[in-house]
């Protein structure tokens, strides 16, 4: 990874975009759009950067469980989808000239060999802390620490990233 890049845990649900879907797209890469809590826009507007790593997060199925890994290769700007009628996340309010709604340009790296669950992650004492795991904690797109994502991979079956990360 790039000297001074963060890491992040980002969700979606499978049958919305799974990872499989990211890695079919042309260059494995596609917005990551349709965010639609302020909390999760301001770090896609203000914090995620363009080298940054992502564990990507099946939501909302039996087993939830990081599936893989991607990049950032653009970071924050004004989501399209917010201002498109057609949109299930079409949001009258937000405007060219000022949109309320961001989103980040996402690259496929690699599937975890071993997806880990919310139970896999509760049997690392260092990964007990992460966001997800916590009660309440809905948010789409959260931070990971360094070490937590160098022991997701690891205890997912990376030893070591790809080179294209």
């Amino acid at each position: 990874m790039a000297e001074n890049c963060r890491y992040w845990l980002m969700k979606s649900e499978p049958g919305c975009f799974s990872i499989d879907d990211l890695k079919d797209c042309p260059d494995g890469i596609s917005p990551w759009d349709g965010v639609r809590n302020y909390q999760a826009r301001n770090l896609l507007r203000d914090e995620i950067k363009a080298g940054d790593g992502v564990l990507f997060y099946h939501s909302n199925i039996r087993e939830p469980a990081i599936v893989g890994v991607a990049r950032v290769v653009r970071a924050g700007y004004p989501d399209h989808t917010a201002r498109d009628p057609q949109s299930e996340h079409f949001d009258p309010r937000s405007t060219d000239a000022a949109p309320i709604w961001y989103m980040v340009d996402v690259q496929y790296v690699a599937h975890l060999v071993r997806p880990l669950t919310r139970d896999d992650l509760r049997q690392h004492p260092r990964l007990m802390d992460m966001a997800v795991l916590k009660r309440g904690n809905r948010l789409s797109v959260q931070p990971v620490s360094e070490e937590q994502w160098r022991d997701v991979l690891r205890f997912g079956g990376m030893s070591e990233l790809p080179d294209k990360i």
